[in-house]
């Protein structure tokens, strides 16, 4: 019998991919989703309607893989506290409720410069949810930093939208370790190693992100 994957943020840039992925695998019988709206239907798809807040119906919940592609940017957000609750609390709840209901691997998109120890509050809060969701003791924890994100998404991000133009034109100047990242690679990395038989936690850089 195949693995039941659970996916938390579809309508991002990585998620979007992911849930195609996921659902055209044959290593997974059934894929539940956690969305804010109705999702297209397929066979293997289950779509869970929730509000963020609403984490209590996150209690009965199963699934073997976590995939958290869960984030929001401090423009979105508006407020360092509503960035934190987006970017450390939901992943951490979500986290904590699918460990205790007998989830053996978890994936997190993170973000390059991810640092609980820095003075950059972006980097410090993506830190600080690495650090606490490995200390869940998952088998297995992937921890994907992806730079800047390329691809087309469902919302208009105008810092991210500058940043590709720059990209598109002066790319060839960046360092190797900040060049921006497809979302339908880190979407291919996270299912490729959630199938991998790696235990234990695992951090994936942009750099590395680039060659799947």
């Amino acid at each position: 019998m195949g693995r039941t994957a659970l996916i938390a943020g579809t309508t991002g840039l990585i998620g979007k991919e992911l849930l195609d992925l996921l659902l055209a695998d044959a290593h997974y019988d059934r894929v539940l989703a956690l969305s804010r709206k109705p999702l297209n239907p397929h066979p293997k798809l289950e779509t869970i309607i929730v509000n963020l807040d609403e984490w209590e119906k996150l209690q009965n919940l199963k699934a073997d893989d976590v995939f958290c592609c869960l984030g929001t940017t401090m423009k979105q957000a508006k407020t360092k506290a509503a960035f934190r609750k987006v970017d450390f609390e939901y992943p951490l709840q979500l986290a904590t409720a699918l460990k205790q209901n007998g989830a053996t691997t978890f994936l997190l998109v993170s973000a390059l410069g991810a640092n609980k120890s820095s003075g950059i509050f972006y980097n410090k809060v993506k830190g600080e949810v690495e650090d606490a969701i490995g200390s869940l003791a998952f088998n297995a924890t992937h921890i994907f930093r992806p730079s800047l994100l390329l691809g087309d998404r469902n919302e208009q991000r105008s810092g991210e939208d500058a940043a590709k133009v720059f990209y598109k034109f002066f790319g060839f100047l960046i360092p190797k370790k900040y060049k921006g990242v497809e979302g339908a690679k880190v979407a291919r990395a996270m299912q490729r190693e959630a199938k991998s038989a790696k235990q234990g936690l695992h951090v994936y850089e942009s750099v590395q992100l680039q060659n799947y």
